[in-house]
């Protein structure tokens, strides 16, 4: 850890390197969402997510779940893409499942969950998304910024 709460660079790439197996909490299934977007570039670097959402059956071609605990095989990482009071709850459930790592999102911050995952032995990152942290670690990026192929400033033809 670089600061008090603030991981260093070796922790990510650490993290990023052994959490292959990742449930993304209230994924979303509108690919204009950023939790999908997210989950979509983990995916297409090999990593496998696992939906949580109750309110779908399958997100990015993968079965979802409706809580963390109906997952039938084991999770490296849980990430949360829920507001900061909704966070403690999933991070006692991280911790019931054996998940290495709790990465809330960015914009989310709950002290108290990160506490709960860090007496617990698993890491815990804030306020980071885990998608701009790959790409900045990993080679991601593009000069023009995030590399998707999905924006561009050519004009569409018809």
């Amino acid at each position: 850890m670089a600061a008090a709460g603030v991981p260093d660079d070796a922790l990510l790439r650490r993290i990023l390197r052994e959490c292959r197996t990742i449930a993304v909490v209230d994924l979303s299934a509108d690919w204009n969402r950023p939790s999908y977007f997210a989950a979509s570039y983990l995916q297409g670097k090999g990593y496998r997510i696992v939906p949580v959402n109750p309110r779908a059956e399958a997100i990015l071609g993968e079965r979802c779940y409706a809580r963390l605990e109906d997952i039938p095989f084991g999770i490296d990482m849980v990430d949360v893409f829920r507001k900061p009071a909704d966070v403690q709850p999933i991070a006692a459930s991280a911790v019931a499942i054996g998940a290495k790592c709790l990465w809330q999102q960015l914009g989310v911050v709950n002290e108290e969950a990160d506490a709960t995952a860090r007496a617990a032995g698993l890491d815990s990152v804030m306020d980071r998304c885990v998608k701009i942290e790959h790409a900045r670690l990993f080679g991601g990026l593009h000069w023009a910024g995030v590399n998707t192929g999905i924006v561009s400033a050519r004009r569409r033809t018809a």
